[in-house]
């Protein structure tokens, strides 16, 4: 056990990219951080933590958790790129959230920082640039993810008016050093690296460094509004671009092949067939499409103004990466 006045910090989905990385950074302020994962802890092996077992769907494991917890980081979620076939990014991202403000209020935690995502907007909305204020995803025009972020944010806001102190950070696609568990984006850096990556598609979306959101997350904790949206955003690249920049750092020649867009979205279904029936994960679908056709201009005036919010180069990030990969 940790003696009288040490200050608890609890960081769920602590093996995932943003939690690995958050984790290390809470270590860093000289917090005692209280790691809690489902299974999975690859990501904060050796490292200094209270390393608790509990699942956001399960209730009582939260309020196990959160025991004695000053504040609470909620990272853990379950990302989709193929819908909600068994339910899980629901209960997850949706349940999930709710039982955390629950479990947060009853434990007497003094304040949750909710991570949910740019996808909880309407990444469709091209009248204007996506702030706090712009449209939020909707069935029919939003994939299930993007859906389920925004019905998190509502579970959460409920019992904020019951008294919770909470804010929320909306991260746009997270990539950068630290990443365990190899997320999405971090398969694709290694593909680069490899040259086994097929192709490229068109379009493109705004990458943030886990770094960045990490300190901005720790920056809404201190002096974020309660109840308050933080975007926290990078800088939109097309996929190419990003494939460019990775080939200056590995010196490892991008695919010369890249997808139109209408040709991409012809294959999507087909490509998500033969990933259903060879258990993989597919390429690219639909919703991934979707998402490098979105909205570029993401906001970020809020988080600078109130949080001191910051962002680093493009290429700082990827030339980070794969420092980081060479060392792991």
């Amino acid at each position: 056990m940790h003696g009288e006045g040490v200050v608890t910090t609890v960081v769920t989905g602590a093996s995932g990219h943003v939690g690995a990385n958050l984790v290390r950074m809470l270590l860093e302020r000289g917090e005692h951080v209280r790691a809690m994962v489902l299974h999975d802890t690859r990501g904060i092996d050796g490292v200094d933590v209270e390393l608790v077992r509990g699942d956001v769907r399960d209730s009582v494991s939260l309020r196990r958790a959160f025991e004695g917890a000053k504040s609470v980081f909620h990272c853990a979620a379950q990302i989709s790129i193929v819908g909600d076939p068994d339910g899980r990014v629901h209960e997850t991202n949706v349940v999930g959230a709710g039982n955390v403000a629950e479990a947060a209020l009853a434990a007497g935690v003094t304040r949750l920082v909710h991570f949910s995502s740019v996808h909880a907007f309407d990444l469709t909305y091209l009248d204007g640039p996506i702030d706090e204020h712009a449209p939020r995803a909707r069935p029919g025009r939003s994939g299930a993810y993007d859906c389920s972020k925004w019905a998190g944010e509502q579970r959460v806001r409920e019992v904020v008016e019951r008294g919770l102190d909470a804010v929320i950070v909306n991260p746009t696609g997270v990539i950068g050093p630290g990443d365990y568990k190899v997320s999405r984006m971090g398969l694709v850096f290694r593909q680069l690296q490899r040259r086994t990556l097929p192709a490229l598609v068109s379009g493109g979306f705004d990458f943030v460094d886990v770094r960045d959101v990490c300190q901005g997350a720790i920056a809404a904790r201190e002096r974020g509004r309660t109840g308050e949206n933080y975007l926290l955003a990078g800088q939109w690249a097309a996929v190419g671009d990003l494939a460019r920049v990775a080939a200056r750092v590995t010196g490892a020649p991008p695919p010369w092949l890249t997808a139109p867009m209408w040709l991409a979205r012809i294959g999507a279904p087909a490509m998500t067939g033969f990933a259903k029936l060879t258990k993989s994960e597919p390429l690219y679908t639909s919703e991934s499409l979707a998402a490098l056709r979105a909205n570029r201009e993401i906001r970020t005036t809020k988080a600078e103004t109130e949080l001191g919010y910051s962002k680093r180069t493009l290429e700082q990030s990827v030339r980070d990466i794969y420092a980081w990969i060479e060392s792991h």
